[in-house]
C-alpha cells in the first residue's frame, strides 16, 4: 500500500489491541512482520515495535517515521504482528515464521483484505496454531492465536517455512521463491526486451526495476562491450537472489537495494528497465514515468535507455520530456521496447 493511500488492513490489524481484546507487551518486545507506516503504527509509537519490511520504498518511509526497521529473523517476542501478502505459499511461510518467532504463550496477530485472502488467513492460521480469534470491520479480518503452545502444529510449520524458500527454476539455470515477480518464469516483456537488446550495448550500464537477474544477465551474456552493470532492486528478497544468479558473472556486478524513484546515485552510459507499473491490483503509471525521469537525470549524455512497457502505458510524454530521441523498436503481445537517447548538451 503506497504511503498515505489509505490503508484498511493495517487499520484492521491494531483494532484487537485497541479494543483491548489483546494486550500489549512491554515497550519493545512486538516483532512487526511486513510492518507498513500508517496512522494505526504512528498511534502505537508508544510500544516501540520491532519493524521488518523488505521493500525498500516502505522500509524507508518507517525509518523516517523513527521506528526500529531491522531483520529480526531469529529473536522471540511474545507478540507477533503479520500483513501477510498476496501470494498463498509466501504467505503461509510467513503465518509459520511469526508463529516460530512468538514465544510458548506468545500470541500472533495477522490481518488481510477479504479480496485478498482474509479467509483463508484465518483457516490457515487455524491449522497451524489452533483455535484463533477473528475481528473483522473494513472489509478486513483480523486473525489472533490464543497462547501459543501445544496446539501449534510443528510438523506443519516446518513444512510451511519452506514453501518460499529459494529454489531452482527454468531447469537449474536461475534460483528464484514464490511471492516476487514472475518467480518461476521469465516473464513476456523481459524476454521481448532481452530479445531486442542491442549487442553494442556499452560501458558502464545499469538495470532499474532488476528483480531476481534475469534482464542483467542477458545484457552480460549479448553485450560483450559491458564493462561494469549495477542492479536496483527496491525488493531484498529478489535482490538476494539477483546476487546468487549473477554469481559466475564475467566481472561482479553492482547490487542496490534502492528505491528507483528517488534517484539514481551514479551515472550511466546505458540503461534497461522493465519498470514495475502497479503496487497491489491497481495500474500505476507514474511508477514507470518515475523510472524514466531517474532514468534520463542518470544517463550521461548519448546515453541510452532500453525500456519495455505494456503497449497500453502512455510513457511518451515522459521519455519526450527527457530525451531526444525516442523509438520504439519492438510490439508484440501486448508490449512494446523502447530505446531512447539522451541529447547531448
Amino acid at each position: 500500500m503506497p504511503h498515505g493511500h489509505p490503508d484498511p488492513a493495517l487499520d484492521t490489524l491494531f483494532l484487537p489491541l485497541d479494543s483491548g481484546a489483546l494486550a500489549w507487551p512491554a515497550p519493545g518486545e512486538t516483532l512487526f512482520l511486513r510492518a507498513r507506516a500508517g496512522v494505526a503504527l504512528n498511534a502505537a509509537r508508544v510500544h516501540r515495535p520491532v519493524c521488518e519490511q523488505g521493500f525498500k520504498p516502505w522500509a524507508d518511509v518507517l525509518a523516517k517515521e523513527g521506528f526500529a526497521v531491522s531483520d529480526a529473523n531469529g529473536g522471540q517476542f511474545p507478540l507477533v504482528l503479520v500483513l501477510p501478502t498476496r501470494q498463498r505459499e509466501e504467505s503461509r511461510a510467513l503465518l509459520a515464521r511469526a508463529v516460530a518467532q512468538a514465544r510458548r504463550g506468545g500470541v500472533v496477530l495477522a490481518c488481510a483484505s477479504n479480496k485478498e485472502g482474509g479467509r483463508s488467513l484465518q483457516d490457515d492460521l487455524e491449522r497451524l496454531a489452533g483455535p484463533v480469534h477473528v475481528l473483522a470491520k473494513n472489509h478486513c479480518r483480523a486473525v489472533w492465536t490464543a497462547p501459543l503452545g501445544d496446539a501449534v502444529d510443528r510438523a506443519l510449520l516446518e513444512e510451511w517455512r519452506a514453501l518460499d524458500a529459494p529454489r531452482p527454476i527454468l531447469d537449474g539455470r536461475f534460483r528464484s521463491r514464490p511471492g516476487l515477480f514472475a518467480w518461476d518464469r521469465i516473464d513476456a516483456a523481459s524476454a521481448l526486451l532481452a530479445a531486442n537488446l542491442p549487442a553494442d550495448l556499452a560501458g558502464h550500464g545499469a538495470d532499474l526495476g532488476a528483480g531476481w537477474g534475469y534482464l542483467s544477465s542477458e545484457v552480460l551474456a549479448r553485450c560483450p562491450r559491458v564493462t561494469a552493470l549495477d542492479l536496483f532492486e527496491a525488493e531484498a528478497r529478489a535482490l538476494a537472489l539477483a546476487r546468487e544468479n549473477l554469481a559466475g558473472a564475467r566481472f561482479a556486478p553492482g547490487f542496490h537495494w534502492h528505491d528507483v524513484t528517488a534517484g539514481l546515485p551514479g551515472r550511466y552510459d546505458f540503461i534497461v528497465s522493465n519498470p514495475p507499473f502497479h503496487q497491489g491490483r491497481a495500474d500505476q503509471p507514474e511508477l514507470g514515468r518515475a523510472f524514466i525521469a531517474a532514468a534520463a537525470a542518470a544517463l550521461r549524455p548519448g546515453g541510452r535507455l532500453w525500456l519495455v512497457a505494456n503497449r497500453h502505458l502512455a510513457y511518451e510524454q515522459a521519455l519526450a520530456e527527457g530525451f531526444s530521441s525516442v523509438r520504439k523498436m519492438a510490439d508484440a503481445d501486448g508490449f512494446k521496447v523502447i530505446e531512447a537517447v539522451k541529447g547531448i548538451a
